[in-house]
């Protein structure tokens, strides 16, 4: 297994490979996400763009099987600043957490650690940050597509030092496997203060 560390316009040369792991991981519930290559390809060059934003990328036999993205919060979309700037939270001292998306076959070993401590050890080394932040979708608990041995990660992200910042939520747009058009979908934000 190789980790590699990818910053600002060093990403685009991985976009496709990106774009496919996130259709495909985020297909799984609790996102249900009926992705296509456009749009991927259009979210992450809002990464690629940003001088600071980081890729960490896991490849086993020369393909990228998990990959883990953050960016200035201050670089990011409307939807991911609003709740912080209302809050009264300058966007400018949050590392954002884009996603960890990782093959099933990969999991259990260790990456989602390594995915976090890595962009955690990024944002500090880039000295102007005191928060990390992420945010995660919400469905009921009686969702027909839940399945019965799914286990959220609240409990991962809690033993990380994240936790559920009340008051700062968004949506985002996504059509779902079984929907006919996008509709919105609640977020809920974790927050890590990360020492300098």
């Amino acid at each position: 297994m190789e980790i590699r560390l990818l910053t600002g316009a060093r990403m685009r040369d991985h976009v496709d490979a990106l774009a496919r792991l996130r259709i495909t991981v985020f297909r799984e519930f609790p996102y249900l996400y009926d992705g296509d290559i456009d749009y991927e390809t259009r979210y992450l060059d809002t990464y690629a763009r940003s001088e600071q934003s980081l890729c960490v990328l896991a490849i086993d036999a020369g393909r990228p099987v998990g990959a883990a993205t953050g960016i200035p919060l201050d670089a990011e979309t409307e939807e991911c600043r609003q709740p912080f700037e209302a809050a009264g939270i300058d966007p400018a001292g949050v590392f954002y957490f884009g996603e960890s998306v990782l093959l099933p076959a990969y999991r259990g070993r260790g990456l989602g650690v390594r995915f976090i401590d890595e962009r955690e050890a990024y944002a500090r080394r880039l000295e102007r940050f005191r928060l990390c932040a992420f945010c995660a979708v919400e469905r009921p608990l009686d969702h027909p597509r839940r399945p019965p041995d799914y286990q959220p990660l609240n409990a991962f992200w809690r033993k990380r030092g994240f936790a559920p910042a009340p008051g700062l939520a968004t949506s985002f747009r996504w059509r779902d496997i079984d929907e006919a058009t996008e509709s919105a979908k609640p977020m809920n934000f974790w927050v890590k203060e990360i020492a300098g």
